[in-house]
């Protein structure tokens, strides 16, 4: 996947708890939350960092796997929930759209139609998981992206997340009249 649909995740995950927290009373900033929900939604590729270590793509942590995973989706949409508990925020809430956000990545890039697939039951299987329908071309990796192909996987991408990033990003009013 070429991180479009992670990041639109990401920021429509922020789009969505910054009005929730309102509604409850808790004053969130809509660019911090965007921020952080994007953050969190490209997490998991940080595993890339493993080549440079030794790992292999194959390995049990390496590319697509164990970070993108639904137990580690799990353990660390709690420990993000628990930090931002002692900030005020809703643990419960906060739990379970960053969990979500976190599984969303594995879940997608089962989606592309190459690469090794996604280790989503680690720790109870190494198996990398694709799903029967693979709409989203691999993206290349690294200087690849600014290739004729990477800006055909971009494009592609963009129109699939498209509804999702008119979501996000779309100004609405506070009550006062304000865009938000």
């Amino acid at each position: 996947m070429a991180s479009i649909g992670h990041v639109v995740v990401g920021l429509a995950a922020g789009r969505w708890y910054t009005g929730n927290s309102q509604k409850h009373g808790i004053p969130v900033r809509l660019h911090r939350a965007m921020l952080a929900f994007t953050v969190l939604s490209m997490l998991p590729d940080m595993d890339v960092i493993g080549f440079r270590l030794g790992i292999r793509y194959a390995d049990p942590w390496g590319h697509r796997g164990a970070s993108h995973s639904l137990v580690f989706a799990v353990v660390l949409g709690l420990i993000c929930a628990g930090l931002a508990a002692r900030d005020g925020h809703r643990f419960k809430t906060v739990a379970w759209l960053s969990t979500a956000v976190l599984a969303s990545h594995g879940i997608l890039d089962g989606f592309t139609d190459g690469g090794l697939g996604a280790a989503l039951w680690w720790p109870f299987s190494e198996a990398r998981v694709f799903w029967p329908w693979n709409p989203l071309p691999v993206a290349p990796i690294g200087r690849g992206m600014l290739s004729q192909r990477g800006l055909y996987v971009i494009l592609l991408e963009g129109l699939y997340f498209l509804p999702l990033l008119f979501y996000a990003v779309w100004p609405r009013r506070k009550a006062g009249g304000d865009s938000v």
